[in-house]
């Protein structure tokens, strides 16, 4: 057994500062244990959400030294506990109460991103026939827990708030579901180059290195969208066939 000193955001959307706190750690504890622990010891009054501890839910996101991790996977023999831990909020949303942030903007988002659109059935039983590669491709984008650290790690919201003109990882991601999923026909690239600012990302791949489902977000979702949105939109061939084919029409 040792004794820690965790240093935790404490406050309301105004006022805030870092309070520390000293607590015993055990052999297996992780990030979260001790937050309880705290809570139960000294600062009962300590917010924090929580709900499933297994990294299935990501409720209990937040900055641990700075980083965006989830508290209940973050073992604590992975930090050096000589020094102070520090426990903050995310910092891409505003602050509700001490270690609890107003993530409702991302629900927004999602609103605003057209829905899945299937094309006609293949068969006259109302089936439809698709190729297996094509279905593993978009299944790693369905792991997503929404835990949305890759939002708030990302510099364009963490550091540029642009949250009126970017959509964030989580939400290109989602776009990336949607757009290759063998049966859609919807067409969300006009938006994201318009409305959803794809170009704001700079593919830093900071949103990968966090994500606790290993999704591969840079490489696999946003530069295909990308890729996307060049030929539909700025490729001087692509524009000549479709005005070719249009004339032609």
């Amino acid at each position: 057994m040792a004794r820690a000193t965790f240093s935790i955001r404490r406050g309301g959307r105004e006022t805030a500062e870092l309070v520390d706190y000293q607590t015993d750690v055990t052999e297996g504890m992780v990030v979260l244990d001790a937050v309880h622990q705290i809570q139960a010891e000294s600062a009962p009054d300590l917010a924090c959400r929580w709900n499933c501890k297994a990294g299935k839910c990501g409720s209990c996101s937040a900055e641990i030294n700075g980083m965006p991790r989830l508290m209940c996977m973050t073992r604590l023999d992975t930090i050096d506990l000589t020094q102070k831990v520090t426990i903050e909020p995310m910092r891409a949303f505003p602050p509700v109460k001490d270690l609890i942030t107003d993530v409702s903007w991302n629900y927004e988002v999602k609103k605003r991103i057209k829905k899945f659109k299937p094309r006609k059935p293949d068969a006259e039983d109302g089936t439809w026939r698709i190729q297996q590669e094509d279905v593993d491709r978009v299944q790693e984008f369905r792991k997503c827990i929404e835990c949305y650290l890759c939002q708030d790690v990302c510099h364009v919201l963490r550091d540029h708030a642009k949250h009126q003109e970017f959509i964030g990882p989580r939400f290109l991601v989602y776009s990336a579901a949607l757009e290759m999923h063998p049966l859609d026909t919807e067409d969300r690239t006009g938006d994201l180059k318009d409305l959803f600012g794809i170009g704001y990302c700079n593919i830093t791949k900071c949103c990968t290195k966090v994500c606790p489902e290993h999704i591969t977000i840079t490489d696999n979702a946003i530069i295909p969208l990308k890729e996307r949105v060049v030929d539909e939109h700025y490729d001087p061939i692509g524009k000549l066939v479709k005005l070719f084919r249009k004339e032609k029409g």
